[in-house]
């Protein structure tokens, strides 16, 4: 069976041209939404993907009517494909029921790979050079130098209990045991 599926993405834009060329391609049944691409839950989409069964062919105008990324389009051609069920795009051309569209596919998986990898890379050399320049990320230690000389010193005297110094120097006990060399086999 072949399943459309037509997407605008505003009430003022219309769905005319998409079913049209949807019903001239053959589609039997055909779902359409008025949802912006990059949402994530789009209910006629879901449907429609839980609707589909082996053998089917989902058919969209425009591959860009499917997906709101390179990445979605990836994982959702990845799940119709391992549950058999064919892909086509009628202006790109795009059709994974044929031995070419399978190959460009691939040609997309890659890029979309490439993409991931380039993205991974560029952030590590981000994080490399402010390193360099001293900036580390992640959170600030919550026990200071400053903090943990009181803590010793506090510990020392033994007035206090463990509770209660951590309470003075706005800590949690156990961020204290954490800094102290030997935890809290170094109080006994």
């Amino acid at each position: 069976m072949r399943l459309g599926y037509a997407r605008k993405s505003t009430f003022d834009q219309q769905h005319a041209l998409q079913i049209d060329a949807l019903k001239a391609d053959g589609c039997e049944r055909i779902f359409t939404e008025t949802a912006s691409g990059l949402k994530a839950d789009r209910p006629e989409l879901r449907q429609l993907l839980d609707h589909a069964r082996p053998g089917d062919v989902i058919v969209v105008y425009s591959l860009s009517r499917l997906a709101r990324s390179i990445r979605h389009l990836l994982d959702v051609a990845e799940d119709l494909r391992a549950r058999e069920i064919g892909l086509k795009s009628i202006t790109e051309g795009f059709d994974t029921t044929s031995p070419a569209g399978r190959f460009m596919f691939n040609v997309l998986g890659a890029l979309g790979q490439m993409e991931v990898e380039l993205l991974r890379e560029r952030t590590h050399a981000g994080l490399r050079a402010a390193r360099a320049r001293g900036r580390v990320g992640g959170r600030p230690k919550a026990l200071d130098t400053v903090k943990l000389t009181v803590v010793k010193t506090l510990m020392t005297e033994g007035s206090l209990t463990m509770a209660e110094i951590a309470e003075h120097v706005q800590v949690a006990p156990s961020t204290i045991y954490r800094a102290l060399k030997g935890g809290r086999s170094a109080l006994a």
